[in-house]
C-alpha cells in the first residue's frame, strides 16, 4: 500500500476525517457522484460548452497556483528518485497549463453527441422505433504521471454529459487537486452539483481498490498507465473496464510498395516517438523484394540507432541484426528495438499480426489497392491504415479532438475513444395509440 501523503485540504475536496474510512468515503463519493450525473445528463450543448470554456480560463488565470503545487510533486519526486522522463511527465509551466486550456477549448468546440437520433424506422403498426444517444452516467478514471489528464478526462466527460471521479498517481497528487479544485469551482458557479466532477484526494492504493468496488454508482472504469496498472484494474475491478494493455503495432511492406514511401513511414512510426504504445514495434516485409528492401531499410534504421533483431530469412540480408526470439514477436519495446520478418505474402502477413498482435494498430505499405482492401478487412485491430505511420493512431489525429483513452477489446468501444464513445444509446418509440394484441 502506498504511504498516506498530507496534503493542505483545498476548496472542495474533503481529506480523510477520522471518523470516515477509506472505503466510506469512496462510497459517499461515488454515491455522489451518481446523483450529479442525472443533472449532467440534463445540460444543454450550449451550457456545456460555456462551463468548459470558463473552466479554460480558469486554468489560465490559476497557472501560478499549480505550478507552484506542481512544484511540491516533483521535490517529491526527486526524493523518490523518480526518472528524468518520469519528472518530465510530471512537470507543468506555463505553457503546458496553456495546453491543457486549449485542449479543453478544443474539446468545446467538438459536437455533443448526446441527444442525436441514430437511426428511425417505421414498424407495420405505424409506431416509430429509433435510437438516440445518451451519456453512459459515471466514468472513473485511474491514471498515472500526466496532470493533463486531470483536465482532458474532465472536460471529456462533462461535454459527453457524464459525471466522472478521478484518481490520479500519488506523484501528481499535488498538482492533480489543484487543477481539479479550479474546475470544479466553475460547475458551483454554473450551479451544476460539485460531485460531477470528483478526485480521490488521497493516495492509499485501498483508495483503488475500493473504487473498483463501486458498481452501484460507476457504470465503467477506463485506466490509463502502464500494463501493470491496467492488469491490476482488471484483476480487481467489479465494475465494467475499458483498457488496452500494450501496443504491439506492426507495419507490413508488400512486394508493390514505394520503398521511398515505405522508409518514410517506418522512420517516422518507429523513431519520431518510440516510448508510446503507437509506435512501430514489428517489421513484416515481403519476401519478393526482401533482396532490395532489408539492406535497403536496415541501412535506414541504423543510422538512427534502432537495434534490428530479425528473423533467419531477414539476417541473411542484414548480416549485422541480431537473432529475434518468439517473445520479440509479443514484444512492446517502447524504445529503439525493432523486430523485423519476411513473410511469404499477404496471408502470411496478416496471420503473423492476428496471431502476435496486441490489436492496437497496424499499417500496409502498398500499391495494389485490393492487397490493402483485404488487409483492412482481415486484420482484427481497432485501427487499420494504408500507407500511414502508425503514429496517428491518436483520437485527436483521427479527428475525435482529443482521446479519453484506447480500447483493444470490442466491448463497448474499439480503438481511440472520444466523445461518442462515452455514450450509449436507447431506444426511443413514438406511437399513435398502439396497443399490442
Amino acid at each position: 500500500m502506498e504511504p498516506f501523503i498530507p496534503v493542505n485540504k483545498p476548496l472542495g475536496f474533503a481529506l480523510r476525517e477520522v471518523h470516515m474510512s477509506v472505503a466510506e468515503q469512496i462510497r459517499s463519493i461515488a454515491a455522489e457522484a451518481r446523483q450529479a450525473s442525472f443533472a449532467m445528463a440534463k445540460l444543454s450543448s450550449a451550457a456545456k460548452d460555456q462551463l468548459l470554456l470558463d473552466m479554460a480560463l480558469a486554468l489560465i488565470n490559476d497557472a501560478p497556483h499549480i505550478i507552484e503545487e506542481n512544484k511540491k510533486d516533483l521535490e517529491a519526486g526527486q526524493q523518490r528518485g523518480l526518472s528524468a522522463a518520469m519528472l518530465d511527465r510530471l512537470m507543468l509551466n506555463e505553457q503546458r497549463v496553456k495546453g491543457m486550456a486549449d485542449a479543453i477549448r478544443e474539446v468545446a468546440q467538438l459536437p455533443d453527441p448526446v441527444g442525436e437520433v441514430t437511426g428511425m424506422w417505421k414498424r407495420p403498426n405505424d409506431l416509430m422505433v429509433g435510437k438516440m444517444r445518451i451519456p453512459l452516467g459515471v466514468i472513473g478514471i485511474i491514471y498515472e504521471s500526466r496532470p493533463n489528464v486531470t483536465s482532458d478526462a474532465a472536460a471529456l466527460c462533462l461535454k459527453s454529459g457524464n459525471a466522472v471521479v478521478l484518481r490520479g498517481g500519488s506523484e501528481a497528487i499535488h498538482s492533480n487537486l489543484a487543477i481539479a479544485t479550479i474546475l470544479k469551482a466553475q460547475l458551483a458557479k454554473h450551479g451544476i452539483p460539485a460531485a460531477a466532477l470528483s478526485l480521490i484526494p488521497f493516495v492509499e492504493r485501498e483508495g483503488v481498490t475500493e473504487m473498483l468496488k463501486q458498481e452501484e454508482f460507476i457504470d465503467v472504469i477506463i485506466p490509463r498507465g502502464g500494463e501493470s496498472l491496467i492488469r491490476f484494474v482488471v484483476e480487481n475491478s467489479k465494475i465494467p473496464v475499458i483498457k488496452h494493455y500494450k501496443g504491439v503495432c506492426h507495419i507490413f511492406v508488400d512486394a508493390t510498395a514505394d520503398f521511398e514511401m515505405a522508409r518514410e513511414i517506418i522512420v517516422n512510426a518507429k523513431t519520431q516517438r518510440p516510448g508510446v504504445c503507437n509506435a512501430l514495434e514489428t517489421l513484416l516485409i515481403h519476401k519478393d523484394i526482401a533482396e532490395t528492401f532489408v539492406p535497403f531499410i536496415y541501412e535506414a534504421l541504423s543510422a538512427l540507432k534502432v537495434e534490428l533483431r530479425g528473423d533467419k530469412t531477414f539476417r541473411q540480408f542484414a548480416p549485422k541484426a541480431t537473432e529475434a526470439t518468439e517473445e520479440d514477436w509479443y514484444a512492446e519495446y517502447l524504445e529503439l528495438i525493432l523486430a523485423a520478418a519476411v513473410v511469404d505474402g499477404l496471408d502470411a502477413a496478416i496471420d503473423h499480426i492476428n496471431r502476435y498482435s496486441s490489436l492496437h494498430t497496424e499499417s500496409i505499405i502498398t500499391g495494389d489497392y485490393a492487397n490493402s482492401q483485404r488487409f483492412i478487412r482481415e486484420v482484427n485491430s481497432g485501427v487499420v491504415m494504408v500507407n500511414a505511420s502508425t503514429r496517428f493512431s491518436d483520437g485527436n489525429q483521427l479527428g475525435l479532438g482529443a482521446e479519453i483513452g484506447i480500447s483493444t477489446t470490442k466491448l463497448h468501444s474499439f480503438g481511440p475513444m472520444g466523445l461518442t464513445d462515452l455514450t450509449t444509446t436507447k431506444f426511443i418509440v413514438y406511437g399513435s395509440g398502439q396497443v399490442r394484441p
